[in-house]
């Protein structure tokens, strides 16, 4: 009874069979045939090599919302060399409230020499030819993103040699943190002092002669420090032409969420545009001496997540290409056959003309004669 039901359950198996077996008696094969099974089968390994590499590959989701967090501080990050003595300048920011945060509650003013060793103008070059690059083709971005860790800050490398020349500049940096509104951080001559309508900076002292805001921006960036990020100002120098001149920049600052397999982290991208003018007030070009970054914080904040293909996903893709193919080329290859053999049977049928056989009666038949088997000896 087992040995019946067992039988039956593999007849019904066998009736199921959706990939019915042919014997080879019954098969033929042909040189055309092979070549274009060859050629399907290095499309699929090609398509097949190509498909991994996408699958291993990875790419970067951007999703836009409203930034509803308005009570936290918002950080910024200097690092920024100005070429005049470091009693001469004062930096700080003043927001939209009249919220004064002075220089001193973050940053570090460092006596330097404005020059750069050969191994800082090597690294200050390459910062250069990324900023340029990264103008050209945005999508370069996903790749620093995906490359961006956690460590130490980077900067520029230390000096090489114990130079015997005096500091002729000065480096200001570290950190400050402001409200999240607009606001204008700047560096201009003197020390600030606080004031009853905003604030002031104690220039009076200071020879117009010795108005220098030649600067470089080595790095300025908003939001948490992540190594690895390339921002649009890091890498700028500007060499000043007057003793009297303003230089501007208008940041507009958007505040985004990085999650990738790196690294998960809260920072600020930001797009910048530049002015700079001599200040000339007999020419009527009125203002401050300087260097001016006015900030503006955007109302919507991004999130850029790094994403990956599912298996399964690349499972049904490769089945597609390998069934595809082989559906496709069979198709091509049946109508070229089918072609093949309407072409050839008409010149085959046009080579046979039509001949006249003799009757024993005296008439003629238009027929073609039969072919016996005598005939063909």
């Amino acid at each position: 009874m087992r040995r019946l039901n067992r039988k039956k359950t593999l007849n019904l198996m066998k009736e199921l069979d959706a990939f019915p077996k042919v014997p080879e008696s019954y098969v033929e094969t042909s040189a055309s045939g092979g070549t274009v099974s060859l050629i399907a089968f290095t499309t699929i390994a090609f398509l097949t090599i190509m498909e991994f590499m996408v699958y291993r590959d990875t790419w970067m989701k951007y999703e836009y919302e409203v930034d509803k967090d308005f009570t936290s501080k918002l950080r910024i990050n200097i690092d920024i060399t100005v070429a005049m003595r470091c009693q001469y300048v004062g930096a700080d920011v003043l927001d939209l409230a009249e919220t004064m945060v002075a220089s001193a509650d973050g940053l570090i003013y460092e006596p330097v020499v404005f020059d750069l060793t050969p191994q800082q103008k090597e690294l200050q070059r390459m910062l250069q030819l990324i900023q340029s690059r990264l103008q050209e083709e945005h999508s370069l971005q996903d790749v620093i993103f995906k490359s961006a860790f956690k460590s130490t800050s980077t900067a520029l490398p230390p000096r090489e040699d114990n130079s015997l020349q005096s500091p002729d500049a000065c480096r200001i940096h570290g950190h400050l943190y402001v409200n999240k509104v607009a606001g204008n951080f700047h560096i201009t001559v003197g020390k600030a002092i606080p004031h009853p309508r905003g604030h002031a900076h104690l220039a009076a002292l200071v020879s117009h002669e010795s108005y220098n805001f030649s600067h470089r921006i080595d790095h300025l960036s908003f939001g948490e420090l992540i190594p690895g990020i390339i921002n649009p100002l890091d890498g700028t120098e500007k060499i000043a032409s007057d003793h009297n001149q303003m230089f501007q920049y208008f940041i507009t600052v958007v505040p985004t969420k990085l999650h990738t397999y790196k690294i998960s982290a809260e920072t600020h991208q930001f797009s910048v545009t530049e002015r700079e003018r001599v200040i000339n007030h007999a020419a009527g070009s009125h203002g401050v001496s300087g260097i001016f970054m006015k900030y503006d914080i955007s109302s919507l904040m991004v999130t850029v997540t790094e994403e990956h293909m599912p298996f399964w996903q690349f499972l049904v893709r490769l089945c597609g290409i390998i069934g595809g193919i082989f559906s496709t080329t069979g198709i091509l290859h049946g109508f070229g056959r089918f072609v093949a053999e309407i072409i050839f049977c008409r010149f085959r049928l046009g080579s046979y003309k039509s001949t006249s056989v003799p009757l024993s009666d005296g008439h003629t038949s238009n027929h073609l004669p039969l072919i016996t088997d005598n005939s063909t000896h």
